[in-house]
């Protein structure tokens, strides 16, 4: 492996023995990363992020000050992590009640985008290329492509997989990059780049 594969860790960040972290990943001040955790090749954590034992983080993930990623999330490639975003792992904690052997599991597909300080509420799926609006609330899954904004989020539009918004009426065809797209019902489905 060669010196620029290596992933780069700051001299404040904790990885624990046991974690693993891919060719060219970042892992910058004051983070934490615990056994068991595994990290991709490429990927950036930003300040201050944890990722806890067992979470499973795929390639080219971006992952932005003060987020932490909890056992039993899974972020596939290219997933963005906006600032101060939060995932949950647990639909009623209590602190005087152990619930560790409920953790629900959340899985965000690849290309998701998680805008700034929205909260993803644990045991759902954040499907291809969706894109949650900053400060949404999501309390249920999210179809691949949808645009989704508020508390609890809905969803107000499609997302082009280039990151540009599509049209509301007729969303086939992105104006930037020309992915073609089928909408059926309440589903976007990509049929050409």
């Amino acid at each position: 492996m060669g010196a620029a594969s290596k992933p780069f860790i700051h001299e404040s960040a904790y990885v624990d023995e046991g974690a693993q972290i891919g060719a060219g990943t970042k892992v910058w001040h004051f983070c934490h990363v615990l056994p068991g955790a595994v990290i991709g090749d490429g990927c950036s954590l930003g300040q201050n992020v944890v990722v806890m034992n067992g979470v499973r983080i795929a390639n080219n993930v971006k992952i932005q000050n003060n987020v932490s990623v909890y056992e039993g999330v899974e972020l596939e490639d290219d997933v963005f992590c906006g600032p101060s975003m939060v995932f949950t792992n647990v639909v009623n904690p209590r602190a005087h009640v152990s619930r560790k052997n409920e953790y629900k599991r959340t899985l965000v597909r690849r290309g998701t985008t998680i805008g700034a300080n929205a909260t993803i509420v644990c045991g759902i799926t954040l499907d291809e290329y969706s894109f949650i609006g900053a400060g949404s609330v999501v309390t249920k899954d999210v179809g691949a492509y949808a645009l989704v904004v508020g508390v609890p989020a809905r969803r107000v539009g499609w997302m082009c997989q280039c990151g540009e918004r599509l049209p509301d009426k007729n969303p086939d065809s992105c104006k930037v990059c020309g992915t073609r797209y089928k909408q059926e019902g309440d589903r976007l489905r990509r049929i050409s780049e």
